[in-house]
């Protein structure tokens, strides 16, 4: 897999940092509520689940399984629910994490799909933010770091459900998926 790595984004001790430092605030503003953290499945699961690790306060867990990539590399602009929550979300504060907000579309779907369910509020925490792509604006309290326009894999991030399991994030080859 390594060989397919044009260059190393972020490394293993960047991602431990960005990770803290969300799990803070969000530890902070969700002080003494009932809310409901809600992964974006695939991609968000390494990062959620160090994020659960380090925060200090109780909540809840769900998940989502969206679609709007396919195998490819851009956002089809059509957004799919192939796995709703199991829970109600009905006078719940929501968080949506998610692994990278891209064209947005995914995100600000999200938003009113919760919103429409019942929720009091939908907030996002984003380990990456690539606002050259967006599409659609949607609002994010909590980013983990914005980066460039470059089609990045590990630490959960994809290409073809390949390349999860690298401990980095790093910028994937053109010629992979070109």
């Amino acid at each position: 897999m390594n060989k397919d790595i044009e260059k190393v984004l972020v490394d293993e001790q960047e991602l431990d940092s960005i990770v803290k430092s969300l799990a803070e605030k969000i530890d902070a503003d969700y002080e003494g509520k009932n809310w409901l953290m809600v992964g974006v499945l695939k991609g968000s699961v390494l990062f959620m689940a160090d994020l659960m690790k380090t925060m200090k306060n109780d909540f809840k867990i769900d998940f989502v399984v969206v679609s709007s990539y396919a195998d490819g590399t851009q956002s089809t602009g059509r957004v799919n629910i192939l796995k709703d929550v199991s829970q109600p979300v009905d006078g719940m504060d929501i968080l949506i994490v998610e692994d990278i907000i891209d064209s947005g579309n995914t995100l600000s779907f999200l938003v009113k799909y919760f919103l429409a369910k019942g929720a009091v509020s939908v907030k996002i925490v984003t380990l990456f933010d690539k606002p050259d792509r967006r599409q659609v604006e949607v609002p994010v309290e909590y980013v983990g770091k914005v980066i460039p326009d470059a089609f990045i894999v590990g630490y959960g991030l994809d290409y073809a459900e390949e390349y999860r399991t690298l401990p980095y994030v790093g910028i994937l080859k053109p010629e992979v998926y070109s």
